[in-house]
């Protein structure tokens, strides 16, 4: 039986091949890797920093106020561009003032300061100095109702009750200011606060029973 030479193996001189191996490939890309995670840390950490010390730089002031909210004095540091309805809601708890439109256009938050009707979402905290101020949390006497309370609830004049707060409150007002000649005067004078649930003609008597037309 006849044999065929083998193939000669390949000499030094045919020289190593010119393209890289699957082991210098894979060690190459893991230092070039590796090199740029590196380096971007170090670059995201720099602007981290800068960041917080921007954040710092440009932290808003914040001033003490004093003001007496339903006959106790507060004294509280807060951001000045703090309004009443925050003030009274997250520092006081004081969360009868409802949050509704939060630009004074619904009357849920109508508060009376220094015996003035006013809307606590467009009032800064910082502007009251020495305020008084009275929610719809004061103005019962212990357990005894104030006079229109009672009235809001002999005439029913409420339903789902987001409103009846700031709707009591500025009655209260309202009665004060001696606008309560008449139904026209008491609805004109309480235009401001809205009831969604379409209560204002029970919410007008409430107003003529408190204030003695009843």
């Amino acid at each position: 039986m006849s044999t065929e030479p083998e193939a000669p193996a390949p000499t030094p001189a045919d020289g190593p091949s010119s393209g890289p191996t699957r082991r210098t490939f894979i060690a190459t890309t893991s230092a070039v890797g590796g090199g740029v995670v590196i380096a971007g840390g170090a670059v995201g950490g720099g602007l981290l920093a800068a960041s917080d010390e921007a954040d710092a730089a440009s932290a808003a002031p914040a001033s003490r106020v004093s003001l007496t909210v339903n006959g106790t004095r507060h004294t509280v540091t807060v951001d000045n561009r703090t309004s009443l309805l925050d003030l009274l809601r997250e520092h006081l708890d004081l969360t009868g003032a409802k949050k509704g439109c939060d630009a004074g256009a619904c009357g849920a938050c109508t508060v009376l300061v220094d015996g003035h009707r006013q809307n606590a979402c467009l009032t800064l905290a910082v502007r009251l100095e020495g305020a008084k101020v009275t929610t719809i949390e004061g103005l019962a006497d212990g357990d005894r109702l104030h006079p229109l309370q009672q009235a809001f609830i002999d005439e029913d004049a409420f339903q789902c009750g987001y409103c009846t707060p700031g709707q009591i409150v500025s009655g209260v007002g309202c009665i004060k200011e001696g606008h309560t000649h008449s139904p026209e005067e008491i609805r004109e004078w309480m235009s401001g606060n809205i009831c969604r649930c379409g209560c204002y003609v029970k919410i007008v008597r409430a107003v003529e029973q408190a204030a003695g037309r009843k």
